[in-house]
């Protein structure tokens, strides 16, 4: 039996992003509104083709694995979701070529909602297919659709619960590679997304003299775990050590840190 597939790609940058012909800003929305409050931000919208475009909105939901992977879950599924708090207007919308748009996104936080959540927006280009095309689809199997994510995140000014710690340092070195790989463990134990700095350190056991390496960035959500990997540069000398990974998640949190002892021959 075929299946139809439709092209869910997550690809986020700091502001914009483009899609074959069309563009979307911002694609990552943080909302700050306290219980029992309303906040409005914009999403624009333009299309570079060269033909009138008609483009929907669709809200959905989302789960993230270890590895960082966001993965695409049907709406109103999860407990962290903020899908039926927010509203679009318009969600379709019709444009010319080179034709811009803004369109309201408003988040209405309920006055029990303490908590962290978070949805997607999908915004893509609704096409409408003839019958030549419909059968050309199923013949493939696959049905690509344009799409832009938007990322949205929600969290009270007065959520102030960040928590996280670091553990089971271990080395995942495998046969011939040029660094060695070492994987650790991030835990969200708090109520807000956290952004972290994580790095290496390495301590010589006889002179105690301490290297530290460049910092990798990360993101890990409430309730979840993400596993990273990181590399020590290979300038490191000869001898025993501690070697230790430490996360940096600011808002005045302590840092966290987890060691094991590499001996470098």
């Amino acid at each position: 039996m075929l299946r139809i597939k439709s092209l869910f790609c997550f690809i986020f940058f700091t502001s914009y992003l483009f899609s074959q012909d069309f563009e979307v800003s911002p694609v990552l929305m943080n909302f700050t509104a306290d219980p029992g409050e309303i906040q409005k931000k914009e999403i624009n919208l333009i299309n570079h083709s060269g033909k009138p475009q008609k483009y929907s909105l669709k809200l959905a939901d989302y789960v993230l694995e270890k590895d960082g992977t966001k993965k695409g879950i049907p709406l109103g599924t999860s407990k962290r979701s903020c899908a039926d708090w927010l509203t679009l207007n318009p969600s379709i919308i019709e444009l010319n070529p080179n034709q811009s748009a803004t369109i309201e996104a408003l988040m209405a936080v309920p006055k029990d909602g303490f908590t962290a959540k978070w949805c997607l927006i999908q915004v893509e280009v609704a096409r409408e297919q003839t019958t030549f095309e419909a059968d050309k689809t199923l013949a493939a199997g696959v049905m690509l659709v344009p799409r832009i994510i938007i990322l949205v995140k929600q969290s009270p000014r007065s959520n102030s619960n960040y928590k996280a710690s670091i553990s089971g340092l271990k080395e995942v070195t495998k046969p011939g590679d040029k660094q060695r790989s070492f994987e650790v463990l991030i835990t969200n134990n708090g109520d807000n997304v956290i952004d972290a700095n994580v790095n290496l350190a390495l301590a010589d056991m006889q002179t105690a003299k301490e290297q530290k390496f460049n910092p990798m960035k990360v993101s890990v959500y409430p309730d979840a775990s993400r596993t990273l990997t990181l590399k020590l540069p290979e300038i490191v000398a000869k001898g025993k050590y501690a070697l230790a990974a430490i996360l940096d998640y600011g808002h005045r949190q302590p840092l966290g840190g987890t060691q094991i002892l590499l001996e470098i021959k």
